[in-house]
């Protein structure tokens, strides 16, 4: 018979014996290797080991990022670009759907572009494309966003005449240096131009397929109507610096729909794709350039979209991107099958666990930590490019950023119950992250000067702010009545506390009459003084 012996073990020691650790974690030279050339997490769960981020040993540097509003998401992107920068000198585009990282951008010194305030990008410019290239890119991406691509000749009409534009506009096809006689750079055709084009074909009345004609034209000329004529006007952005001008927040909210936010978003891919491919093999370290998508399910959800041609090509180039989604459903599988790191946050709902659990593979014992992490806890999932003895998912105890968390204060001291008042377990303020009472509204719809306001107010009183005079600000926001109830469940309110603040919410309305809130809140400090 064998004899039990007693032995000291070192904690790397332990880490490779994945059948005595639950749950197992990568080997010390996998979660340290070169500190000083990789980006810090956080501390691994169970043995307490700092891991630091590089790609040297997974498929690719793309990172996937997924979890429920709250769970960390934003937080995660701002700390992780804020630590390239510093490892790397990288770069970073963030495609901003809602707006949610304007605010973050113009505290870390970055640059915002608004399109459809005040930026525009002529989505046929070349940005140092041939045109013909370029043509291939405006269709596709026609195709992704509107159903041409069912219509043949509808199709055809419409790059016949795009070609025609830029060949009225004395563009050489297939060569990328455009200029004039005098050496001066080409002026680029517009999709105006291009409606015009069509609609002289169809005031000639030959052509034997009228209906098809009229239906290409109104698909193009729904984006040069005034107004909306976003991706029809002199680009006001040097598309060509995008990718070394630091951190860059291409802002869509001030966009009216899905379908024009998508057009922006891709746009700007396919010149950073361009760009990518022009700027050849890559031989330093690190990351040139990172791309942010958070929640782009648009353009992210295609197998054809150009954000699966980034994620394919990047590593070569040493570009990286980075999909976050609450939804891991709504990213391609075709990107997920190429990232090289997946963390997962909270994920509360089955047929996400479901999916991740079958794309990942990992435990049950993963799964149920996964459905109840808290803020900024993690799982990292690393495709590592070669067969491995050590386990390819593992936790983070919790990130560690970049950001420092403001917390805020609701007082319900006015309108809790005198029994509750008495009792000690009621909480007579409620505190919640100033970051995320800033996504909430965002997601919301309520206007970037309320949300300053809001702020402001909360910061000029301490941090602290009267529940009452916080439900009348956000209805005279314009939010409604059943999205402040929403909120305000959300921060553990009770039904019987809720019907008090608005019956107090009420009065004080039909007291001060019109005046402004801001002095309202003011004058209830002084008389609190």
């Amino acid at each position: 018979m064998g004899r039990l012996q007693i032995s000291k073990v070192s904690n790397k020691t332990i880490s490779q014996r994945n059948l005595l650790v639950h749950p197992p974690e990568p080997p010390l030279h996998i979660l340290c290797e070169d500190p000083a050339n990789s980006i810090f997490v956080g501390h691994t769960e169970m043995l307490h080991v700092p891991f630091y981020w590089n790609y040297n040993n997974v498929a690719n540097p793309h990172i996937a990022i997924v979890g429920i509003s709250g769970s960390g998401k934003s937080y995660f992107i701002k700390t992780f670009l804020i630590r390239a920068s510093f490892a790397w000198n990288s770069n970073a585009i963030i495609i901003d759907w809602a707006g949610e990282y304007k605010q973050w951008v113009r505290e870390v010194g970055g640059t915002i572009i608004a399109l459809g305030k005040g930026s525009y990008i002529n989505l046929l410019d070349t940005g140092g494309m041939k045109p013909y290239d370029r043509i291939k890119q405006v269709m596709r991406t026609l195709e992704l966003l509107t159903d041409v691509g069912n219509y043949p000749e509808q199709r055809r009409l419409t790059e016949e005449a795009i070609e025609k534009a830029y060949i009225e506009g004395k563009y050489r096809m297939d060569a990328v240096e455009q200029q004039d006689e005098l050496g001066k750079p080409l002026k680029a055709p517009t999709l105006k131009n291009v409606v015009r084009i069509l609609e002289e074909k169809a005031s000639m009345g030959t052509y034997e397929f009228p209906a098809e004609l009229e239906n290409a034209i109104y698909r193009i000329k729904k984006f040069t109507k005034p107004g909306e004529d976003y991706f029809s006007k002199k680009s006001t952005i040097e598309l060509e610096k995008l990718v070394e001008s630091g951190v860059v927040d291409i802002d869509l909210s001030g966009l009216p729909d899905e379908t024009t936010r998508a057009l922006g978003a891709l746009t700007i891919l396919q010149f950073i794709k361009e760009k990518m491919r022009a700027s050849g093999w890559a031989k330093t370290k690190g990351l040139r350039l990172l791309v942010v998508l958070d929640e782009a399910w648009k353009i992210s959800k295609e197998d054809n979209s150009d954000a699966v041609m980034i994620v394919r090509e990047g590593r070569k180039y040493n570009f990286g991107m980075i999909i976050a989604s609450q939804n891991p459903t709504d990213i391609s599988e075709a990107i997920f099958s190429n990232v090289g790191t997946t963390f997962i946050l909270k994920v509360k709902f089955e047929k996400y666990l479901d999916y991740l659990q079958g794309t990942l593979n990992f435990s049950n014992f993963m799964r149920e930590k996964i459905s109840t992490f808290g803020v900024g806890q993690t799982a990292v999932n690393m495709a590592f490019i070669t067969p491995t003895p050590y386990p390819s998912t593992f936790l983070i105890e919790k990130i560690v950023g970049e950001e420092p968390k403001v917390e805020y204060f609701l007082i319900l001291n006015k309108v809790i119950s005198e029994d509750k008042r008495r009792d000690a377990a009621m909480a007579k303020s409620i505190p919640f992250e100033k970051e995320g009472i800033r996504r909430k509204l965002i997601e919301y719809g309520v206007s970037d000067e309320s949300i300053v306001e809001i702020i402001q107010l909360f910061d000029r009183n301490n941090r602290r702010m009267d529940v009452v005079a916080f439900v009348i600000l956000l209805e005279r926001s314009g939010l409604k009545r059943n999205k402040i109830t929403e909120l305000l469940q959300e921060y553990g309110i009770d039904d019987s506390t809720l019907i008090n603040i608005f019956v107090s919410a009420d009065k004080k309305k039909e007291q001060y009459g019109g005046k402004e809130i801001a002095q309202i809140i003011l004058e209830d400090e002084e008389n609190e003084k």
